[in-house]
Order: C-alpha cells, then sequence, then structure tokens
C-alpha cells in the first residue's frame, strides 16, 4: 500500500524559502494524482498543490500561486514542494497525499479528494 513520509518543515522568516519533500512508496497503479495539503490551528485543511503523474500537469490554490512550485523526482520516488516567499499565513502543517487517478480533476485542490497521506511537516513563518 501506498506510504507518504514528509520532511523539510521547519522556521523560517517571511520572505524566505523552503522546500518540503516527500518520500514515497507502494505506488503500483499506473497513476496517481499527488498532491500538498496543509492546516493550520483553528482552521480547514487546504489543499495548495497538486500533480499529475501521467502527464505531469499541475495544479495551485490561489494563496500559493506563483510561490510555490510542485515537482516530483522519478529517480527518488520524491514529491518536492518549493515555497518561495513565504508569509505568516502559510504557517501550518503541511501532509502530502495521494489517489489513484489517470489525472488530477478539479477536486484534487480539495484536500478530501485525497485517499492517503503521511503524518505531515510543520513550517513556521514568523
Amino acid at each position: 500500500h501506498v506510504q507518504l513520509v514528509e520532511s523539510g518543515g521547519g522556521s523560517v522568516q517571511a520572505g524566505g524559502s523552503l522546500t518540503l519533500s516527500c518520500s514515497a512508496s507502494g505506488f503500483t497503479d499506473p497513476s496517481y494524482c499527488v498532491g500538498w495539503f496543509r492546516q493550520a490551528p483553528g482552521k480547514d485543511r487546504e489543499a495548495v498543490a497538486a500533480l499529475g503523474t501521467h502527464g505531469g500537469s499541475t495544479q495551485y490554490a490561489e494563496s500559493v500561486q506563483g510561490r510555490f512550485a510542485i515537482s516530483r523526482d522519478v529517480g527518488k520516488n520524491t514529491l518536492n514542494l518549493k515555497m518561495n516567499t513565504l508569509k505568516p499565513e502559510d504557517t501550518a502543517m503541511y501532509y502530502c497525499a495521494a489517489r489513484t487517478a489517470a489525472s488530477c480533476p478539479g477536486d484534487a485542490l480539495h484536500a478530501s479528494y485525497y485517499t492517503v497521506c503521511g503524518q505531515g511537516t510543520q513550517v513556521t513563518v514568523s
């Protein structure tokens, strides 16, 4: 079964950058929709980026468009989220997630779309 383990979180000053990584294993289906969502204390989960493993199309939430970039390293079986120009409102626990799919539908920017996720990595922006 699919297992996801996030890393790379930490504390950074506003305007700084961080790159999150998600180590993935157990992917056996032909294609997946993979993504990142976040949850801040007292707030709903927010999907921020999605990527289809077949074709590589990407989607971003408006809140991170132009600042975040999702990518996949096939050789290392990792999913990455490069975050630039970080803002205090980006502070949250970040999770990578996956679902078997031919491509990422519009629902991929809803955290509830995904069927598996990791345990998260904390990002704090001050």
